[in-house]
């Protein structure tokens, strides 16, 4: 009997191989109290297990071979990082003495805290960096827990060719070990879209599914089992024909990869002549190389975020300055636009008055009007960007603008630091190209308010599709509402397109639609030239700018923007990416 079973499909691709459920549940933590007397004996057990957690993530890191994807070494030294935070050592050690309780307990409270933070976060992609605490915080537990354990990081994941691993969730170290092993493809029973299993898994290339709930009680271990990566789907129990139609769909997409890798030095230009421009979001410096490996021509959104969290007080502008410099060298010569501190008030610097609680952060005292209300933390940030600029092309970006006066309120802000550094005689670019996000409606509407006084604007999809839908991607409850085809979204960046294009200002595209090869057409047919995406989507992208005739498929974008169903515009542009595609997949 054929079984299937729907997921969330991840990274695409077709693996056939045997499953191989893996139960890896955690022990339950208890409080337990230490005597007074041995309390430095559990600290020094803590900072063992924390020394021994750090040497194992050193072995792995050693073990990714040097042409491995950028991405996936980052998320690797991302752990090793915030193993040398305070926040996860010495704050851990802090809760052993106040409390007098065991080592295990205070890493729960402490992981229990920082959890709420990213929790509260507005950013779906920030929010999504609650899985890096989550899953560091696992690996000390372990050890803590069983000091017995093989110092192996993952030796389950040893020999998995042609297998296809079923569990409930992964690490970053996983994966990079599962691809290691050959494995054919992995599910697991929780995680979603932007989760690091999944970005992970589409940069090595590996087919997944995440969210498929109970699949380790359903599979059988060795039963031979199809997962569509692309589609969200496993089936056990295939027959004959359903096998060789998976086959054939498999060596489809393996020459579909070999082309894509052919495509790095190409320049996107489409049929008719237009030049597109694909840039990458980053906010790593580590992240700088994937810049150069899918041939990138910059780097479109660069999140500054980073540099504020688990700390007790912001950074300084030297600081964010050393930072900033470091990546502008690394791009030689590449544009880099930065934009500027985007957190909501669900973080506290020790006892800045940053500090600040809101009833619906999302709606609340976020972004720029956070930092507008604050210039005490917003002037260091746009010095030590001003003063970047000095060292390559740097564009600065503000997140979250609904009105002009903000606008105006920012840019003289920022002729403050301008004028201030002058005086200094520190060095900046004069002309720097100053523009902003738009991610709210109510910019969308007045982009060309916006577009009169800037020199660039930005479509950030992912919040302006949640704000026009008024609902959250990452909710269970309602993010199956998350359509960026609704009638609204389309006309909202269609709008905006218009407006740059009025006013000879360029726009950009940063949101998870730039990277979305579903929607290349569409928006290339809206007159958007300029992508900024994920590196693993990068290259897909440029190959369907290569393939696309902007001029002729234009008259049916335009239909779509007259069409009020989601699903007649689904359709239409099913029909426009299918039509395209059949002509040109693969000319003479």
């Amino acid at each position: 009997m054929t079984l299937i079973l729907d997921g969330i499909g991840v990274s695409p691709g077709i693996a056939i191989g045997r499953a191989l459920p893996i139960a890896r549940g955690e022990s339950e933590v208890y409080e337990q109290r230490i005597p007074a007397e041995l309390i430095e004996d559990e600290v020094e057990r803590l900072r063992q297990v924390l020394d021994r957690t750090r040497r194992q993530l050193r072995a792995m890191r050693e073990q990714i071979p040097d042409e491995t994807a950028a991405d996936v070494t980052a998320f690797v030294d991302t752990h090793l990082l915030m193993l040398e935070d305070r926040v996860l050592n010495e704050g851990v050690i802090d809760i052993v003495r106040e409390l007098g309780c065991n080592a295990e307990w205070a890493l729960k409270l402490q992981r229990d805290r920082l959890i709420a933070v990213f929790d509260g976060m507005d950013d779906p992609y920030l929010r999504t960096r609650r899985d890096d605490v989550d899953h560091v915080v696992q690996r000390i537990q372990r050890l803590l827990l069983n000091p017995d354990a093989d110092d192996r990081v993952a030796p389950e994941f040893e020999d998995l060719r042609g297998r296809v691993v079923v569990v409930d969730d992964l690490t970053p170290e996983d994966i990079v070990l599962l691809h290691q092993a050959k494995a054919a493809a992995f599910v697991t029973e929780y995680g979603g879209p932007l989760s690091h299993t999944a970005i992970l898994a589409r940069s090595l290339g590996l087919p997944a599914i995440v969210g498929l709930r109970e699949a380790r009680r359903l599979l059988t271990e060795d039963e031979t089992v199809v997962v569509d990566g692309a589609l969200g789907m496993l089936v056990a129990g295939a027959d004959d024909a359903l096998m060789r139609r998976f086959r054939m769909r498999r060596r489809d997409l393996l020459r579909h990869r070999r082309e894509l890798a052919l495509l790095r030095e190409r320049p996107a230009i489409s049929r008719d002549g237009e030049s597109v421009t694909l840039e990458l979001n980053i906010e790593l410096e580590d992240d700088i190389r994937a810049v150069r490996e899918v041939g990138a021509e910059g780097v479109g959104l660069y999140r500054t975020e980073f540099l504020y969290l688990n700390r007790d007080t912001p950074p300084d502008e030297e600081e964010q300055l050393a930072a900033y410099r470091k990546v502008v060298r690394a791009l030689k010569g590449r544009p880099l636009t930065i934009r500027t501190l985007d957190l909501g008030g669900e973080k506290e610097f020790g006892t800045d008055p940053l500090a600040s609680t809101s009833p619906n952060p999302a709606l609340g005292l976020r972004a720029i009007r956070r930092c507008l209300r604050h210039p005490a933390i917003f002037l260091p940030q746009l010095r030590a960007i001003l003063r970047a600029s000095a060292y390559g092309p740097v564009r600065l970006m503000f997140p979250m603008l609904t009105a002009v006066s903000e606008v105006e309120q920012a840019l003289a802000m920022l002729q403050l630091c301008r004028q201030s550094l002058a005086q200094e005689g520190l060095a900046f670019n004069h002309l720097m190209p100053v523009g902003c996000m738009i991610e709210t409606p109510a910019a969308a509407l007045a982009a060309d308010a916006f577009a009169a006084r800037l020199s660039f604007l930005s479509i950030g999809t992912n919040d302006l599709i949640q704000y026009t839908l008024a609902i959250d991607r990452v909710d269970d409850e309602v993010n199956y509402l998350y359509d960026p085809l609704h009638p609204a979204v389309l006309r909202l960046i269609y709008g905006t397109i218009r407006a740059g294009r009025k006013a000879g200002v360029p726009v950009a595209m940063c949101g998870e639609m730039a990277g979305d090869p579903r929607y290349t057409r569409l928006l290339l047919g809206f007159g958007l030239r300029d992508f900024s995406t994920r590196a693993g989507t990068l290259p897909e992208v440029k190959r369907i700018v290569n393939q696309t005739h902007i001029g002729e498929i234009r008259p049916q974008v335009m239909r779509m923007l007259r069409a009020r169903d989601p699903d007649d515009i689904a359709a239409l542009l099913e029909q426009i990416n299918n039509g395209v595609v059949d002509k040109l997949a693969y000319p003479d």
